[in-house]
C-alpha cells in the first residue's frame, strides 16, 4: 500500500503531527511519502492508495475557526474519488474547523474516508487511533 500524507502548518504542530501519521503509517508496512501542500507531486498521489491532508486551526479562540490557510487546500488539483483522510491540529478549541476542511477537500472531488481532530498536546497520543481508523477505511469494501 502507498500513502502520501500532506501537510499545512503555521507553527509546526501540523508537520510534527504529518510526520507521526507517516511513521506510523510507515511501521505497519506501508510506503509513505510525507510533505508540504506546496510540494504537491501529481504522480505520488495519484499512485497512492490514501492521501492523508492536514491543517492547523486559525481564528478565535469561542469563535470563527477555519482551516488554516484554506486557500491552499482550495487550490490543491482535483483529487477525483481519491480517499482521503483529513485532519487538523488545533490548541484549545477546533470548533467546525474539522467539518470545514472535509467539505473543502469534498469540493476537490476527494472521498473522504477518515478525519481525526489533535489537540497539539495529544498528538502523539491519538495517531496511532487515527491510522488505525485511515487503513481500515482503505481495507474495507466499497
Amino acid at each position: 500500500m502507498k500513502a502520501v500524507v500532506l501537510f499545512e502548518s503555521l507553527t509546526g504542530n501540523t508537520r510534527r503531527a504529518a510526520e507521526l501519521i507517516g511513521g506510523a503509517l510507515q511501521a505497519r508496512d506501508v510506503e509513505v511519502t510525507v510533505r508540504p501542500i506546496d510540494a504537491f507531486d501529481y504522480h505520488e498521489v495519484a499512485v497512492a492508495d490514501v492521501v492523508v491532508i492536514g491543517t492547523w486551526v486559525d481564528g478565535l479562540i469561542v469563535a470563527g475557526q477555519r482551516p488554516g490557510r484554506v486557500g491552499k487546500l482550495r487550490k490543491l488539483p482535483v483529487l477525483d474519488r481519491k480517499p482521503v483522510a483529513a485532519f487538523v491540529t488545533y490548541a484549545i478549541n477546533p470548533g467546525k474547523a474539522l467539518d470545514k476542511t472535509v467539505r473543502v477537500l469534498e469540493g476537490r472531488g476527494a472521498d473522504v474516508i477518515a478525519k481525526h481532530q489533535f489537540r497539539r498536546d495529544r498528538i502523539e497520543r491519538d495517531v496511532p487511533v487515527f491510522v488505525g481508523d485511515v487503513l481500515d477505511a482503505v481495507a474495507a469494501p466499497a
